[in-house]
């Protein structure tokens, strides 16, 4: 488990709640897990409210304080389950796999089937659980919504030498994004530390002095201006990670003030376009085997929809419309 993973389990986080609500309500509401979930939550201990325990349907009251601890998911939840995977390559120490948007890697509270990871332990029971056996085989991750290349160890030496490719910062990966806006700078690098969100437990955000070390390199593909309410101002950009923290291209690109169209969490949601789905993709994989030390590259093409956005804002006539 990451670390900025491990620090959401077991440990006591403050929520910022309005008054007037009822408990479960206002927490599901608040950090985006299921009500039912919540009342668990509550059942078994893991919320109190101005340091005591209280029921699903206290009243919050001006001042209250809520905290909240998440259970780590079991790994009985694993259960292999028969989802299409989209394979790029494979063989007896890895695989490489090609992550669609919405699908989850592994189990978390609020998602504890369909995942990637369940997909893979139908497809093969040979996964390493070197690292954490709720998480087997994972070495780097995707969020939910963002689609695009992903290497799975199938076995502990794969794994020590992947994650140690990571750590070094010399597995190369390359985003494919749609940022709201006009960039300025043909290229760019953004170097904020990232963290934990205060004001939102669900969120990252740059931590001057704070956060751990983050940063993303940046280079314009095309720029396409506002040329009427259905298109407005958009860059295309490619993006090289340098470090691998949680949401860092998407917490990077909303600091400089051009967040990924279509992004659930920071981006801009007032517009139609912002409901076409997270225009982020991984589209280039590099890493050494760690068994034969060949270097292998891998590429995905852009998702279909991903793909007609970008003709969309490219086509001339200004009657053009993205089909629904």
């Amino acid at each position: 488990m990451r670390d900025e993973e491990r620090e959401l389990y077991d440990t006591w986080r403050p929520v910022e709640l309005n008054p007037g609500g009822r408990l479960d309500a206002a927490l599901a509401e608040r950090s985006g897990l299921s009500r039912s979930f919540i009342q668990e939550l509550i059942r078994s201990a893991r919320v109190r409210v101005n340091d005591r325990e209280q029921k699903a349907n206290y009243r919050l009251r001006p001042g209250d304080r809520a905290e909240i601890s998440l259970p780590p998911p079991p790994p009985s939840a694993l259960i292999p389950e028969d989802i299409p995977l989209d394979l790029v390559y494979e063989d007896g120490d890895l695989l490489v796999v090609n992550k669609p948007r919405g699908l989850v890697v592994h189990p978390a509270p609020g998602a504890r089937t369909g995942t990637l990871v369940q997909a893979l332990l139908h497809h093969s029971r040979e996964l390493s659980t070197l690292d954490d056996s709720a998480r087997p085989g994972i070495v780097h991750r995707l969020d939910k919504d963002t689609s695009g290349l992903l290497v799975v160890a199938k076995n502990e030496f794969a794994q020590r030498g992947l994650a140690e490719q990571a750590a070094a910062h010399s597995m190369h990966r390359r985003y494919r994004a749609v940022l709201w806006g006009t960039m300025t700078e043909a290229s760019g690098t953004v170097d904020a530390p990232i963290g934990r969100s205060l004001r939102d437990r669900k969120k990252m955000a740059v931590r001057l002095g704070q956060g751990r070390a983050a940063i993303t390199h940046y280079a314009v593909l095309r720029r396409f201006p506002h040329r009427e309410p259905e298109r407005p101002a958009c860059t295309e950009i490619s993006a090289r990670l340098e470090t691998g923290r949680t949401h860092q291209i998407r917490v990077h690109m909303d600091y400089i003030g051009h967040p990924v169209l279509g992004d659930p969490l920071y981006g801009r949601r007032l517009h139609r376009l912002a409901g076409q789905g997270q225009m982020l993709h991984a589209e280039f994989l590099g890493f050494r085997h760690p068994r034969t030390g060949v270097n292998m590259e891998f590429q995905a093409p852009l998702p279909s929809d991903f793909a007609a956005l970008l003709d969309f804002f490219a086509a001339e006539p200004p009657d053009a419309r993205l089909k629904r």
